[in-house]
Order: structure tokens, then C-alpha cells, then sequence
């Protein structure tokens, strides 16, 4: 390096610190007393609900937790467990025919799909229960055997909470097909896939998203429902504990027992449609 450059380098002036900005503002989020007033009184109040509740003896804790492990309920339970899967399998068996019906050329097995969907929707389940527990009247005999000897209690309950659940299930399924592009099918029958796999691989695994959710509701709300059976004196949850107070007329302890398992396990249930629905919105704006 000559000389020159040498003097020229030592001269330089030195680089100068960029010139400081002056601070940003903070900015201070608007006090919203009104909210927190709000929140601490909800508070307050939900505060006096539990300490009334844990404190009134009329609840009778001591006979809630004798009564809660016991064989009884833990038998209803059972069956109201059964009961509510096989109901919402069934019921979406039958209710996905029902949406396929809806979804046919064949103006036939649309009217048909329709008008199930239609009646079974407008009848009240109590009503399609008590009809189903007296249709010995109508029918004495099928099949050559006696109706009361075919259709017992439980197979009652069976028949009339599928019937039900399957005119909702059907529509929930017609939805969440219908959720689904035309464009996806189009592209499908490009690629010279079958009716078969276009189903079960472009169309089914999108509607699953659309169709998790509701259905994850109306598994919920068959579980509670399933207690109404108690009216044909099948020995559910509900039934099982009736038939103890009505011995011990201990009515609240045994009412809070149905209550709080009924709680548990729909909240068993959420924790599961959560994953579930987490694992269909996969890939989708959805998907956290």
C-alpha cells in the first residue's frame, strides 16, 4: 500500500454514531374500568354460588359420595354408556343412507329421504318412545311372536333413539358433503377416479370437517337424551338413581349423583371432539 493511501486512510474521519430518535411514545391501553368491574362481580357471585352449594346440607355430600362407586349407578351407567354409542352408530348408519338418498337423481329416494327426515324430526322422541312401548296395540303379534316378548325395554329404546338420531344425523352428513367444492369431484373424475375412491378419498375426508363438529354436539346430546328412556323403565343413569331415593327419599344427593356423571363424561367427550376436530383440520385455516 503506498504512501499516500496510508495518509489518506489514517486522516479519514472517523465513523459517527447514528443520530439517536427520539423515543416512541408507549402506548398505554385505555383503563376499562367497566370490564373489570364486571369480571370481579362475576366473580364475587360465582364465589357465593359455590360456597352455597358446598355448604348447604341439603345437598347431603356425605350421600353423594357413598352413592356415586355404588353398583347401581355404576350399572346404569353402563348401559347409558351402550346405549348412547350404539345409538350414534346406528344412527349415523342409517342417517348417511338417508343423506345419500337426499343427494340422488332418483327423485324417488329423495321424496323418500325427505319425508323420513321431515316426520322424524317433527315427532318428539317421548311421544316415539311411549308410541314404540304400545305398539303391541297395533301389532299383537310379529313374526309369529308376541310383540311384548320381542320388544322389550331396552330394544324400544334402541329402535325409537336411533330412528330419531338418524333424521338429524342426515342432515349433518348432507351438510358437510355439501360443504365440499364441485370443483374437488371434477378434479377427481379428471384424474379417472371411481365413484368409490372419489367418496372415500377427495370427498368424506373435507366433509369430516364440516361433519365432526355437529356430530361431536350430537353425541353430547344423546348422552343426556338417553335419559328420557327412564320413562320406559329402562335402568339407565337416571332410572338407577330414581329407583334409590324412591327407597331412601333421599331425592337431591341422588339427582346431584346422575348430575355429576353426567358432567364427567360429557366433559370426557369435548376433550375428545377437540382432537378429534384438530385432527380433520389438518392443513386448513382451521388447524392452530
Amino acid at each position: 500500500m503506498s504512501s499516500e493511501t496510508l495518509a489518506k486512510v489514517a486522516t479519514a474521519p472517523e465513523p459517527r454514531d447514528p443520530p439517536e430518535l427520539p423515543d416512541t411514545p408507549r402506548i398505554v391501553p385505555r383503563p376499562r374500568a367497566g370490564q373489570w368491574t364486571a369480571a370481579v362481580a362475576v366473580l364475587v357471585l360465582l364465589a357465593l354460588v359455590a360456597n352455597s352449594v358446598v355448604r348447604n346440607e341439603a345437598f347431603q355430600w356425605d350421600v353423594v359420595g357413598d352413592y356415586f362407586t355404588s353398583a347401581s349407578v355404576l350399572r346404569g351407567l353402563g348401559l347409558t354408556l351402550w346405549l348412547t354409542a350404539l345409538v350414534m352408530v346406528l344412527g349415523f348408519a342409517l342417517g348417511t343412507l338417508l343423506a345419500m338418498g337426499r343427494l340422488s337423481a332418483n327423485p324417488v329416494l329423495r321424496a323418500v329421504s325427505w319425508g323420513y327426515v321431515w316426520f322424524f324430526r317433527s315427532m318428539p322422541i317421548l311421544v316415539q318412545l311411549l308410541f314404540w312401548f304400545n305398539i303391541g296395540a297395533l301389532y299383537p303379534q310379529l313374526f309369529g311372536v308376541k310383540t311384548v316378548n320381542l320388544l322389550g325395554p331396552v330394544t324400544i329404546a334402541v329402535i325409537g333413539l336411533t330412528l330419531h338420531e338418524a333424521a338429524y344425523a342426515a342432515e349433518v352428513v348432507r351438510g358437510g358433503i355439501l360443504s365440499v367444492g364441485r370443483g374437488q369431484t371434477e378434479a377427481a373424475q379428471s384424474l379417472g377416479l371411481g365413484r368409490w375412491r372419489r367418496w372415500r378419498r377427495i370427498i368424506l375426508p373435507q366433509a369430516m370437517r364440516s361433519i365432526v363438529p355437529p356430530a361431536g354436539n350430537m353425541l353430547i346430546g344423546t348422552l343426556k337424551g338417553t335419559s328420557i328412556v327412564s320413562v320406559i323403565a329402562v335402568q339407565d343413569l337416571l332410572y338407577s338413581v330414581q329407583l334409590v331415593y324412591h327407597r331412601t327419599y333421599q331425592v337431591i344427593p341422588l339427582l346431584m349423583v346422575a348430575t355429576i356423571w353426567y358432567v364427567v363424561v360429557t366433559s370426557v367427550l369435548s376433550v375428545g371432539q377437540y382432537y378429534v376436530e384438530r385432527h380433520y383440520a389438518r392443513g386448513s385455516e382451521r388447524a392452530r
